[in-house]
């Protein structure tokens, strides 16, 4: 049986002020629902994803702010910090950490700066709504293997599509230096590599 995680509640004080800022991150209203005086439910969804974010009035038993270490993946995190600064998000400065492997909570072992590598799943800024729930921003160029249905190739918005086609058009660069030739058939090696990265599966060379 399929489980898939769609909705994430966070608590917040002041429902009016998160669906304000919320709202002008650019993150789709989907409603915002009062029932009665005592219980409200808003419900928001960052641009692209397929779960979506509910707050109100007694949704949840947590205190205003204790939501911590939310994801949202990103494919350019340098660009993602400057929208939400513009957004007065007021983001973190990009960071990757110390192990190299996830990140450490809170602000231990935060090394400025993206990836020296700039791998996939290494690069991380920070952002807190006014309440002080955190949420983190990972960017995720290619899939380890086994995280997406290699029949299914999907792209969550126009920057992303154009960010993977940037990253075929650059490895198909590499490919006809390599064999010396110029391939007529690169809309077919742009597709196949595209699939390939997204599934995590091997990348045609």
């Amino acid at each position: 049986m399929d489980m898939k995680l769609e909705v994430v509640v966070i608590p917040v004080a002041d429902v009016d002020r998160a669906k304000d800022f919320y709202t002008g991150l650019g993150w789709r209203l989907d409603a915002d629902v009062p029932v009665g005086e005592d219980f409200r439910v808003v419900q928001v969804t960052p641009p692209g994803s397929p779960a979506s974010v509910i707050f109100g009035t007694s949704v949840t038993a947590q205190a205003p702010g204790t939501a911590q270490g939310l994801h949202l993946i990103v494919s350019d995190i340098e660009a993602a910090h400057d929208e939400l600064k513009r957004a007065g998000a007021e983001p973190s400065d990009v960071f990757h950490d110390a192990g190299g492997v996830f990140h450490h909570g809170g602000i231990d072992a935060r090394v400025p700066g993206p990836d020296p590598e700039r791998g996939s799943y290494g690069s991380f800024l920070s952002f807190s709504d006014p309440d002080g729930n955190g949420w983190i921003l990972q960017e995720i160029t290619t899939r380890l293997p086994g995280r997406l249905d290699p029949s299914v190739t999907a792209y969550s918005s126009a920057p992303d599509l154009a960010a993977a086609l940037r990253r075929a058009a650059a490895a198909h660069g590499e490919h006809e230096a390599r064999t010396g030739a110029e391939d007529p058939d690169w809309p077919d090696w742009y597709a196949r590599y595209m699939v390939s990265e997204q599934a995590g599966s091997e990348l045609p060379t």
